[in-house]
């Protein structure tokens, strides 16, 4: 799954899920630090919903920035499977799409995006390439 990153507005996106504030503090720091992004977050072309990257978009947001680089994908792919973080918990795309279009957002880390990538499953976060943009090409 190649795609071309396109640095998009965060007001463009639409979360899905909570954030956790410990490891939002964490991130944060480490993206002031290094005064990088490393990775592009995932997002569905169609809805702009978030698939992989909620606490990276709101570091940005805490640090004053405007824009960010995304992968897109096509949600409705069967390439692209959602599952529960917890182990028996189950998450729909359904329910992601509902969360993402109406502001009812699924607690933080519920919902885990795979896909299949020759052959087998891997997160979401394994197909897409590190970018290492510098923070002060995204105010």
């Amino acid at each position: 799954m190649t795609a071309k990153i396109e640095t998009i507005k965060l007001a463009e996106l639409r979360p899905h899920e909570e954030i956790e504030p410990v490891r939002l503090k964490e991130l944060t720091d480490e993206i002031r630090s290094d005064k990088i992004l490393k990775k592009p977050i995932v997002v569905d072309r169609e809805t702009m919903i978030i698939l992989d990257g909620h606490h990276r978009c709101n570091s940005f947001k805490q640090l004053g920035l405007s824009k960010i680089p995304v992968h897109f994908v096509d949600y409705r792919s069967r390439k692209i499977k959602v599952m529960g973080w917890k182990d028996g918990t189950r998450v729909t795309k359904e329910q992601v799409r509902e969360a993402g279009t109406t502001g009812r957002k699924l607690s933080a880390r519920s919902s885990k995006h795979m896909c299949k990538d020759g052959g087998k499953l891997v997160h979401i976060s394994e197909i897409v390439t590190d970018v290492n943009v510098p923070l002060e090409h995204l105010v």
